[in-house]
């Protein structure tokens, strides 16, 4: 972890340092995402609790372990109560990691619901049986990039580009030679229209990157899921336009307006 922060502290240099024009740089972790259960500021704070002080590997990725000695210049206490190997900062190893930066970058696709509990205690809630979820088996929860992208700017005071969000589906070629994956549209739908809220309520949303354009080798899990809007046959490489990307193409072209189309 340590070293991974301390490589992005000297590539943000490098690029301020290198660059022939002005550049927007920053970077773009995994970001776990408390929702609050109800909309009363108990719960709101009980969630911003969760995501940024009582983080850990089960809520994930530790936001705040990537993100604060990034753009605050301080190692959480959440992170030293884990004792991650090779994670003991000092306070030069944070001035090279706390780089001016541009934006905060958002790999956001689920999270938690989350109360303050009757003991004052930040309470998670159980999945509801049966929830809808992707390929991948992750729960779909449009809310992380309404209340995720709120969190964010409220505590790291930057524009934010969500640079990682969609979908693993199981998608096939139809008779027809189509590929009509319906449920990446609607997924897409929903996760974009709660962004959309975020922005209406002012915060300064820069970007949205879907992920991803082509079917592609998934880390661990290979050839085996496909996030993309456009199939690829493996076997030969040719590739097939999925009908999200056409859905997705008039939502480019109309800035969002055709969502309630």
């Amino acid at each position: 972890l340590r070293n991974m922060l301390l490589a992005h502290g000297k590539g943000m240099q490098v690029i301020r340092a290198n660059a022939k024009q002005p550049v927007q740089a920053g970077s773009a972790p995994g970001m776990g995402v408390g929702i609050p259960a109800t909309d009363s500021p108990e719960d709101i704070e009980a969630a911003k609790e969760y995501m940024f002080e009582t983080s850990s590997p089960a809520n994930g990725c530790g936001t705040p372990w990537w993100y604060d000695p990034a753009l605050l210049g301080v190692w959480p206490e959440s992170a030293r109560q884990f004792e991650l190997p090779g994670s003991e900062m000092t306070d030069e190893d944070l001035k090279t990691i706390n780089q001016p930066a541009d934006f905060v970058g958002m790999n956001c696709y689920f999270g938690r619901h989350v109360r303050r509990g009757e003991n004052g205690k930040v309470e998670v809630l159980p999945r509801d049986m049966g929830y809808d979820c992707t390929m991948k088996g992750w729960v779909i929860m449009p809310e992380v990039l309404d209340w995720g992208v709120k969190f964010a700017y409220d505590r790291y005071k930057l524009p934010i580009i969500v640079t990682e969000n969609g979908m693993a589906n199981a998608d096939i070629v139809s008779s027809d030679g189509k590929v009509h994956d319906q449920q990446r549209i609607e997924y897409l739908r929903r996760y974009l229209s709660s962004l959309g809220k975020a922005i209406d309520d002012g915060i300064p949303v820069k970007g949205y990157m879907q992920w991803t354009i082509l079917d592609n080798f998934e880390w661990r899990f290979g050839y085996r899921e496909r996030f993309g809007l456009i199939y690829v046959d493996y076997k030969d490489g040719s590739r097939i336009v999925k009908e999200s990307a056409k859905w997705y193409a008039r939502v480019i072209e109309t800035n969002g307006a055709s969502l309630d189309d």
